[in-house]
């Protein structure tokens, strides 16, 4: 094990992955001069020369349908977006492409593309850049959704969205990048999509939450300890597939469930967790699932509006303390 930056993990994958296999390449914006506007893709293009990391224009439909032209005869394109707000621009190519090839070809044609960049609340990068673009996806069949919270799920969840034969929407985070853990330097590692994982274990209620929340959703567990409660901490880490057993295990463990989300709340991810929940093990529940979201505005540039509007720990302990009926001072 090593420890390193969520960064510096996915740095990793890519290398180790385009030396495995001379198939995978990278394209988008600044990848390759400039080593990628998050330093994702630092010394790649020295490593592997141009014809694998790939700088474009800033044309995001153009390039996206030439990744995924690509993955049709037989290549492993990684495509970045610099933000993932800008994936907007390529939606077509992502939701009526990449999406409906192998079903409209009959299965002639397979798509493994992933698509990947920084996605979510950030550092007062204000409302056109700070969104939670994975509710535009995971509605999407034929695509699989990915939000990595660790270092070493950066890692292990790349790996295996590069070598999925499926197009992968894989959505890291701006504030996530600088976050260190350990990290396995094997070159097998992987983790599999479709498992959800315990971040925390817990007796009295399940708190479900990926990427910046799972933090918050720990912050907030061990808040709420000081009360008596315990705080079961689920990170689904793969959106779509959604591992429903694991998060349905915990809960007919804990018999109450907080579900987070950062982006707004209707029609969410938190909605989706919520319904799973209900349909599939009410007679387990002792309250109703809460839900803890995000406000339901543009997000504003001024810092303090920001965390305003983004779901923080005194939010999650209230829920937490109001769903278990323990009043906190």
């Amino acid at each position: 094990m090593a420890v390193m930056t969520y960064r510096e993990a996915l740095n990793l994958a890519l290398r180790e992955e385009m030396k495995r296999d001379d198939r995978v390449f990278v394209i988008g914006e600044e990848v390759g001069l400039y080593e990628g506007a998050y330093k994702v893709t630092q010394g790649l293009l020295k490593e592997f020369g141009p014809q694998r990391i790939v700088d474009t224009p800033i044309a995001e439909s153009g390039f996206t349908g030439v990744g995924i032209g690509a993955a049709m005869t037989g290549l492993r394109p990684v495509v970045e977006m610099m933000t993932f707000n800008f994936a907007l621009l390529a939606l077509d190519q992502i939701v009526n492409s990449a999406a409906k090839m192998n079903y409209m070809s009959g299965g002639q044609f397979n798509v493994p593309i992933v698509i990947r960049g920084p996605g979510g609340p950030a550092h007062q990068l204000a409302a056109q850049h700070s969104q939670s673009m994975e509710v535009y996806f995971y509605h999407v069949p034929g695509l699989k959704v990915v939000r990595p919270s660790t270092p070493a799920d950066a890692k292990g969840l790349l790996k295996s969205a590069i070598r999925d034969d499926n197009p992968v929407i894989f959505i890291e985070s701006e504030t996530l990048y600088a976050v260190k853990g350990e990290v396995s330097e094997d070159p097998d590692f992987l983790v599999p999509l479709g498992q959800a994982v315990v971040r925390r274990e817990g007796t009295d209620v399940t708190v479900i939450a990926y990427m910046g929340m799972m933090y918050r959703a720990l912050e907030a567990a061990d808040e709420v300890a000081k009360d008596g409660i315990s705080v079961e901490v689920v990170d689904p880490r793969t959106l779509q597939p959604l591992d429903a057993a694991t998060i349905l295990a915990s809960v007919r463990k804990t018999h109450r469930a907080v579900v987070i989300e950062a982006g707004a709340g209707f029609a969410g991810m938190g909605s989706e967790l919520s319904a799973v929940i209900t349909e599939q093990a009410f007679d387990d529940l002792d309250a109703p699932v809460e839900r803890v979201t995000g406000v339901p505005a543009p997000m504003p540039y001024a810092r303090n509006l920001e965390r305003a509007k983004t779901p923080n720990k005194e939010r999650i302990v209230d829920a937490i303390r109001r769903i278990c009926n323990v009043n906190g001072s």
